[in-house]
């Protein structure tokens, strides 16, 4: 079984992310709301990936976040996020990241990501 941390700050999408990942078999999931709450999960129970939100609520965004998870932990981030704009693409792309998906994400181009990076 391999572990993914779902960072993402809207309820909804974040347990539909969860029932997805449910579907594909051989993966736990654990959500986290905020930058500073996946952090601390981390540190405590080490998941294989995390899909992060970009546009976190909290003091702390998805790509800074993603920057502190993949330089002190070694754990690969792919970035989901409803803001496509090249800044944000630029900004994300500033740090190394295992991949990035706008949302409405796709359920077998999720699956694939996952695959590719965990299996």
């Amino acid at each position: 079984m391999k572990k993914v941390l779902i960072v993402e700050d809207e309820g909804i999408v974040s347990l539909d992310l969860k029932s997805t990942l449910s579907n594909f078999g051989d993966i736990i999931s654990e959500i986290s709301f905020n930058a500073e709450e996946a952090i601390e999960m981390i540190k405590k129970n080490k998941p294989d990936l995390v899909l992060m939100d970009i546009g976190l609520k909290g003091e702390i965004d998805g790509i800074e976040a993603a920057r502190i998870i993949i330089n002190e932990y070694n754990i690969p981030v792919v970035f989901l996020t409803g803001f496509a704009d090249r800044n944000t693409k630029k900004k994300a792309n500033s740090i190394p990241h295992a991949g990035y998906m706008t949302k409405p994400v796709n359920e077998d181009d999720l699956k694939k990501l996952i695959n590719d990076i965990l299996f």
